[in-house]
């Protein structure tokens, strides 16, 4: 269940790769092919791409996951909340452009802002529910109808949104009892979990609150920790990526093995 976030910041990248044109494509490849046997998913951080006008390098970077690794689903992750032709536009980018299997949205606008991305009925619409940050509750633990309003856009999205059965939610890894909350409403549908690592978030209680009823149902994303492990003794730099991938896959593994 491990999903291996693609967010690259050349201030740490490798010294092999600095000062290369092609720098930011060529380390997301070293890092897809260094984890892609203890990975569920790959999650590029549109942002990451753009700030430094590489965009095309994600091109470059999602027709390699494509090419060489076709198994593992593409997530491309962008938080895009628009209305009408906006809104295509962005699905247009998403699922034409960067051929990802499925893209982050935001509800904040509604169900039509939604829209266009459902008309992809072969593609994932993950929706944010729960976040990993702090701030998150000052707007998701509004009341709606007595229930906090990350509830509500759970069982909106499982009950209204999902027709096609394409649908996914992110909640955070940060926030276990949340996350046990949304797996009960909705049931085995997918979760996209960021969180762990970095973040903070317990691999253990991640696991343990939000495995759907065949013990999986999860992608829980770490990128800095994987994409910036320190080498050990005499590993290059790309060991040292698979290794922490190795490890954290293990760690989840392990958490959902009967007590």
């Amino acid at each position: 269940m491990l999903c291996v976030g693609l967010d690259p910041d050349i201030a740490k990248f490798p010294a092999e790769l600095r000062g290369r044109p092609d720098a930011v494509a060529e380390f997301c490849i070293r890092v897809v092919d260094a984890t892609a046997q203890f990975a569920c998913a790959f999650k590029p951080q549109i942002a990451y791409f753009a700030a430094l006008r590489a965009e095309e390098q994600l091109e470059q970077v999602c027709r390699h996951v494509r090419e060489r690794h076709p198994h593992l689903p593409l997530i491309l992750d962008a938080k895009r909340g628009d209305i009408g032709a906006t809104a295509e536009q962005y699905a247009r980018e998403a699922f034409e452009r960067y051929d990802a299997d499925a893209v982050t949205v935001n509800p904040y606008m509604g169900q039509d802002s939604i829209a266009p991305y459902l008309e992809w009925r072969d593609r994932g619409v993950i929706v944010l529910c729960r976040t990993s940050n702090p701030g998150g509750s000052d707007l998701q633990f509004l009341n709606v109808n007595g229930q906090p309003l990350y509830q509500h856009v759970a069982e909106l999205v499982a009950n209204k949104w999902n027709t096609n059965g394409q649908c996914g939610l992110v909640v955070g890894a940060t926030f276990p009892a949340e996350l046990a909350e949304v797996r009960r409403i909705v049931g085995d549908m997918p979760l996209l979990v960021p969180g762990i690592g970095a973040q903070g978030g317990d691999v253990e209680a991640t696991v343990r609150a939000g495995m759907d009823a065949s013990g999986a149902g999860m992608m829980i994303s770490s990128s800095r920790a994987i994409l910036y492990a320190r080498p050990q003794a005499d590993e290059t730099a790309w060991q040292a990526v698979g290794r922490a991938a190795k490890e954290t896959r293990d760690a989840i593994r392990a958490a959902g093995l009967p007590a």
